[in-house]
């Protein structure tokens, strides 16, 4: 089975959205030691300058956040998620030089996390040091373990979102090499986002989550598009199936179908936001080379043309494709 070659994106989106939510979840004791009252800021490009020259290994998903303690001192949290199917022997080595590089920055504490997402069992940095002549250095850091949330029948119970992410994730690894079984797991892993009470943007935030990770063939997600729309025509709901390409298809053929002037006239008026979409796509590749498909199945998610507009000024004038998926994030 053909996969995405990289998990970064989705990761750093769903963390960027559910951010408190992920540190209940992998690090409650972190979690109950923030006054989240006083809110938090993500620091990413100043990560990204921080550790430029700092390649000891590839990085995935790295955010770095400032938040405030409950006893009111300020300090920062880096969050590292390492999303790849094998080993590194310089994992926690980097956690050490990233960790020690923020605070020469900043002058603040620095919390340092780990989620491994790999499928090693054997495999669970969580600290980095040496003792030399005397000398001793150790840095301990919390690391959360994917494949050991393996209890379905908690994650299932579990309202938060995360939950739902280590499901996806789990049975991305599990499924590797059956695309039915995937498609299967896939589909009862979406009904649970309709079953768990998400608010509408939450669930289309997860379910984005899950449709990039759990990569299905063009057959199988032609399928599983229509199954979702078929799902939300019955039970009167428009959340998912607005992020299929074929949704504007189902609606041009319905209305040819019925002859109806009010369906022909929907579906000119869905070509021409498909149009302006795929104008933005042009700009951003044209800048950029690579889109991200998570911000390809974003912008399928806008309807008003207005904002679509803004999005193509955006796109022209933006100087990273994070800065576009930042400020498409504060309009849509």
């Amino acid at each position: 089975m053909t996969e995405h070659p990289d998990y970064d994106s989705p990761w750093k989106n769903i963390l960027d959205r559910f951010f408190e939510e992920f540190l209940s979840f992998f690090f409650p004791d972190v979690h109950a030691g923030i006054d989240w009252d006083r809110g938090y800021s993500f620091f990413d490009k100043e990560l990204q300058k921080i550790v430029k020259d700092a390649e000891t290994g590839r990085r995935f998903a790295d955010k770095l956040v400032s938040v405030y303690a409950g006893d009111g001192r300020a300090l920062m949290v880096l969050v590292h998620v390492e999303i790849q199917g094998k080993m590194e022997s310089d994992f926690a080595e980097r956690m050490y030089v990233y960790n020690y590089r923020i605070y020469d920055k900043y002058k603040t504490s620095v919390v340092s996390l780990a989620v491994l997402a790999d499928a090693s069992p054997a495999w669970k940095p969580d600290h980095y040091g040496y003792d030399l002549w005397g000398f001793r250095l150790r840095m301990d850091f919390p690391a959360a373990k994917l494949i050991e949330y393996n209890d379905f029948e908690a994650l299932d119970r579990n309202p938060n979102p995360f939950a739902i992410v280590v499901m996806a994730h789990l049975k991305t690894l599990e499924t590797r090499h059956d695309s039915r079984k995937r498609y299967d797991w896939k589909w009862n892993i979406t009904l649970k986002l309709y079953d768990k009470g998400f608010a509408k943007q939450d669930v289309i935030e997860l379910f984005l989550f899950i449709d990039w990770i759990m990569f299905l063939p063009d057959e199988l997600k032609r399928s599983f598009a229509q199954k979702i729309i078929a799902y939300e025509e019955e039970k009167k709901m428009l959340f998912i199936s607005s992020v299929e390409e074929l949704g504007i298809e189902k609606g041009i053929e319905k209305g040819i179908e019925k002859g109806i002037e009010k369906g022909i006239e929907k579906g000119i008026e869905k070509g021409i936001e498909k149009g302006m979409k795929e104008m933005v796509l042009e700009a951003l590749a044209t800048k950029f080379i690579e889109v991200p498909e998570i911000i390809t199945n974003r912008l399928y998610l806008v309807e008003d043309q207005k904002t679509l507009k803004l999005l193509l000024k955006k796109a022209i004038l933006c100087n990273s494709i994070e800065q576009f998926n930042a400020e498409m994030s504060l309009l849509y």
